[in-house]
């Protein structure tokens, strides 16, 4: 992704018109840059890969600061798809994962994620099919 791609990504999900140069001294000197108060006005860089930063963008609140709201059904299998298809843990495992996550705990159980993972998502071995 080009900076100017992910100016125009950040800057649509910042709610301002995209186009515009985005500022990334801040978050690559700093490793942070709060451009605003809004949901996903602040830039982080996670790292680098092979030499490039990662950059991405999040809220400038803190995870304890705001209240959970319980995930979509097409949220948890989109989340719950991704990491089964990762191959590392089985249905079992991912749907006793997500249960637990902030969000999802005290909305979705285990039964009803590995239900959303169902024989239309899941495919021969376990694999995930395409959407």
């Amino acid at each position: 992704m080009t900076v100017q791609q992910f100016a125009d990504i950040a800057a649509q999900e910042m709610y301002r018109e995209p186009g515009a140069d985005l500022d990334l001294t801040g978050v690559l000197t700093d490793g942070r840059a709060v451009l605003g108060e809004g949901r996903y006005e602040t830039l982080v860089c996670a790292g680098q890969v092979e030499a490039m930063p990662v950059l991405t963008f999040t809220a400038p609140w803190h995870v304890q600061d705001v209240p959970f709201v319980a995930p979509s059904a097409s949220y948890v299998r989109f989340l719950a798809a991704g990491l089964l298809s990762a191959g590392a843990w089985d249905v079992e495992a991912v749907a006793s994962y997500v249960a637990a996550c902030p969000g999802a705990a005290g909305h979705w159980s285990e039964q009803d994620i590995a239900d959303l993972l169902s024989e239309e998502t899941i495919g021969p071995a376990g694999s995930v099919k395409d959407a």
